[in-house]
């Protein structure tokens, strides 16, 4: 007779979770950690990645311990968050691209970042951010938003979709319902948004009811929004919010994924297993913890135990899990998986995204004499 013990790593849980570690290469605690959740993906960051060939390694061993498809995921937005600085040299801000008002430029922006993913074995960028930039987040968002005004982020951000998805690269809007009135870091606080539930639907989540079918993605982030919500809870532990609001206002039909739960911001509200079966709870399908491997272990087992005990839980936990692998079959980026990139290979993508960088600093230059010239007159 099986025991439940025994019985768990075949629980859907798994596929309810993108995960993070350490280290540039395959451990024993690593693949013992991949075969025993199976989970949905994993994310790297610059603390994971040498080069080119290492990380597509890392991201093979990584699918060589777990039977389904992975979401092999990055966040890649250019500028201030770029974890390939290293390897293919610096990628353009958003706010630097978007200054051009060029929608090809645009476009172009997702596609070399995506091709770039592509040949280090991604198949998901994090992104694009389509927070607006509103005065109140400039020292916490910089250059990662980039307008106040929703339309020009949509069409910032379809274009740089378009570009990603032309590389074989899914993407993700970010970070729902909106961090643009946020003055705190959610990596370390817990925001608090006094915007009116119509200011925020006439403004913020624009991008996200204009979208709403052409992210594969969307990521709920770790502010809270008491106007609308009437509690202290971040958006991402919010049935409002989610549920409500994402899925049956906006019609959202996408996955929702948490931002990184060991995040002050939600660690503020509960502990790191409570958040994710919170999460869960409220309408979220994907649990993303990007780093401690005894957070990912605490969550997965709490989660396991939840689904045994609530038969609620456990439906929420079999109908996320179905929208993911459904996801992952109709998914041409999780069908084609990239060769071992050739150094020769990386040199010329790391020239594209030299001359790309260099096309996006001359129309600056020029913008700016345009600017000046025009101040002067």
């Amino acid at each position: 007779m099986t025991s439940k013990k025994q019985s768990r790593p075949n629980q859907p849980v798994g596929q309810l979770l993108v995960i993070g570690f350490d280290g540039t290469e395959m451990s024993s605690p690593l693949a013992s950690l991949l075969a025993r959740i199976q989970p949905a993906g994993v994310i790297l960051f610059a603390r994971n990645i040498v080069n080119a060939q290492q990380t597509h390694r890392l991201l093979e061993d990584c699918q060589n311990q777990v039977r389904e498809p992975l979401f092999t995921c990055v966040d890649l937005e250019g500028g201030r968050v770029d974890r390939f600085r290293n390897v293919t040299g610096p990628a353009p801000s958003p706010a630097d691209v978007f200054a051009t008002g060029d929608r090809k430029l645009f476009q172009k922006h997702g596609q070399i970042i995506g091709k770039i993913c592509r040949a280090l074995g991604f198949n998901v960028d994090f992104a694009p951010v389509v927070d607006l930039a509103f005065e109140a987040s400039r020292s916490v968002m910089s250059s990662r938003a980039f307008s106040t005004d929703p339309n020009a982020v949509v069409r910032y951000a379809r274009e740089f979709l378009a570009g990603l998805e032309s590389a074989g690269v899914m993407g993700a809007g970010k970070h729902f319902p909106g961090l643009g009135e946020g003055n705190l870091d959610s990596h370390h606080d817990l925001p608090v948004i006094k915007k009116s539930f119509a200011d925020l639907w006439d403004a913020d989540l624009v991008p996200y009811r204009v979208m709403k079918r052409e992210l594969p993605m969307v990521l709920v982030n770790h502010a809270n929004y008491p106007l609308v919500t009437k509690d202290k809870l971040p958006a991402s532990l919010s049935t409002k919010w989610i549920a409500e609001v994402l899925r049956r206002r906006i019609g959202y039909r996408g996955l929702i994924v948490s931002d990184d739960l060991e995040m002050g911001g939600v660690l503020k509200a509960a502990p790191i297993d409570k958040a994710a079966v919170e999460f869960i709870r409220a309408g979220g399908d994907l649990c993303l913890i990007c780093h401690q491997r005894e957070g990912i272990q605490r969550a997965f087992e709490t989660m396991v135990r939840e689904s045994e005990r609530d038969a609620r839980f456990r439906r929420r936990v079999q109908e996320s899990a179905k929208r993911v692998v459904q996801l992952k079959k109709q998914s041409a980026a999780l069908k084609r998986r990239a060769a071992a990139p050739s150094p020769e290979k990386i040199s010329r993508l790391s020239t594209q995204l030299w001359e790309f960088g260099e096309q996006i600093h001359l129309r600056g230059l020029l913008a700016g004499v345009a600017a000046g010239a025009g101040a002067g007159e």
